[in-house]
């Protein structure tokens, strides 16, 4: 009998209605225990090799001139905006058990993801990008950590959307 050594990934599966396996014992809300920070920085700092290692893979195969910037922030933008809103999570938050939900604890609209992960882009603008994006992220981290169920100013621009933890 032939065994494997590689184990199956399988990413969940659930409706637009409802985010399955939230622990909603602890939530002031019911909506389920707010992601801190220190988790959410090391979940986008998985979600940045990813991005990374994208971005490089187009640069390779349409080059790494003007057009990659272009295409590039794009493919970024989608990566964010789509697992945000048909997997509820990237893979970073995936790896590390957290969820964004939107207002009512449904998945995020495809509009609440793109308006909340348009900041993604910002480092993208030639020259001053990668100041105005360590800007951004210092700004939506002092929200963060200033507002009792953790939401940024991008989860409040976006409409209430929220990161919580699922184990």
């Amino acid at each position: 009998m032939e065994t494997s050594s590689h184990a199956a990934i399988s990413l969940p599966s659930f409706d637009r209605q409802t985010v399955p396996e939230i622990d909603r014992s602890s939530a002031s809300d019911g909506l389920g225990k707010p992601a801190e920070l220190p988790i959410r920085v090391a979940a986008r700092a998985v979600d940045a090799v990813v991005a990374t290692a994208l971005n490089i893979g187009l640069g390779y195969v349409i080059g790494f001139g003007f057009e990659w910037v272009i295409v590039g922030a794009a493919t970024i933008l989608a990566y964010f905006t789509l697992t945000d809103a048909f997997l509820g999570a990237t893979l970073g938050k995936l790896a590390l058990g957290l969820r964004v939900v939107g207002r009512n604890g449904a998945l995020p609209s495809l509009k609440q993801a793109l308006i909340r992960e348009a900041v993604t882009i910002v480092g993208a603008i030639p020259a001053i990008g990668p100041l105005l994006a360590l800007a951004s992220w210092i700004w939506i981290a002092k929200t963060i950590r200033s507002n009792p169920m953790r939401q940024g100013k991008h989860d409040m621009l976006a409409g209430g959307t929220r990161v919580i933890r699922v184990r």
